[in-house]
């Protein structure tokens, strides 16, 4: 599985689908031109357990780094990861 982006000018996510589905998707808004906030991430109750969410804020730390934008984790999940993962520290805000 591929994940996708979509974007507008205050707020997107990066999502995963499955069969035509969305099964996990990690919400963010801009807070200004170079920061933005995760706000939520969610994993269908199906899919759990794999990883996903862990795919999605990889993803969203080099989209990040290929903007040099900085990363505002309030989303609980995404702050627990930014924790533990020393390597994602950088774009921190």
């Amino acid at each position: 599985m591929d994940v996708k982006q979509h974007d507008s000018e205050t707020k997107g996510r990066f999502y995963l689908e499955h069969d035509g589905k969305e099964i996990a998707a990690m919400h963010y808004v801009y807070a200004g031109p170079k920061s933005m906030i995760i706000d939520h991430t969610e994993v269908a109750e199906a899919f759990e357990g794999r990883g996903l969410g862990k795919e999605l804020l990889a993803v969203l730390v080099s989209f990040a780094r290929k903007q040099q934008i900085k990363v505002i984790p309030l989303c609980p999940f995404a702050k627990a990861v930014f924790d533990k993962v020393a390597a994602y520290q950088d774009v921190l805000a």
